[in-house]
């Protein structure tokens, strides 16, 4: 299963870095359906969309896929006492909440793994000590079951218990980029830089998208 969603994500970067300079790419499963319009068959490509969700932020409000209806937004997932990768992940990630900062149609979603240990106070401590003020990056908390699946199946991003793990927990560093309506169209390595760089380009490009 992790190895699987490695290679997914592989394939999200890659149809990524080889979209047109002037619409990305719609990415993850698509499925074709046939409508019949007017007596004539007509086949629509349907593509993944993140579904409804309800999560608990660091101000111990409810969260939900209503919270960024009308918005583009960057999800990742993190612990706050991770000691790889979280740190630079999230020092990247300040770069896209300074370019959008007050931008309405801008939002980050982040998810913690930890679920023994980052309550919402926690999270609230975290995200103030970024420098995080308002809504516009939010930090959420669920159950197990519900952020476990959630990144795999909605994002395609690995997250889990590891025994092994020096922290007892093991996640991949990705920023995964989504539309308004919900649609995965970009994946981005969040600890290089370069890549960031690249999504701080493709948001430009999908609210300029959403424009048209």
């Amino acid at each position: 299963m992790k190895n699987l969603l490695f290679i997914a994500l592989v394939a999200l970067i890659t149809a990524s870095c080889s979209h047109k300079h002037d619409k990305l790419p719609y990415l993850g499963e698509k499925e074709l359906v046939e409508n019949i319009v007017d007596g004539k068959t007509i086949t629509d490509t349907v593509y993944q969309q993140i579904p409804p969700f309800q999560f608990i932020n660091q101000d111990s409000l409810p969260v939900s896929e209503k919270n960024f209806a009308g918005k583009i937004y960057v999800a990742d997932f993190f612990f706050t006492s991770c000691n790889t990768i979280c740190p630079k992940m999230h020092r990247n990630m300040l770069k896209v909440y300074e370019k959008y900062k007050g931008n309405p149609q801008v939002g980050i979603l982040s998810h913690t793994i930890d679920i023994k240990y980052d309550l919402p106070y926690r999270l609230k401590s975290y995200a103030t000590k970024l420098g995080i003020s308002g809504n516009q990056w939010q930090f959420v908390h669920g159950s197990k079951d519900s952020i476990y699946s959630f990144a795999a199946k909605s994002y395609l991003v690995a997250a889990y218990e590891d025994k092994a793990d020096p922290q007892g927990l093991v996640h991949q560093g990705w920023f995964v980029l989504i539309d308004k309506q919900r649609h995965i169209r970009g994946a981005y390595d969040g600890t290089d830089a370069t890549q960031v760089e690249h999504l701080l380009q493709d948001m430009d490009i999908l609210l300029n998208e959403d424009e048209k």
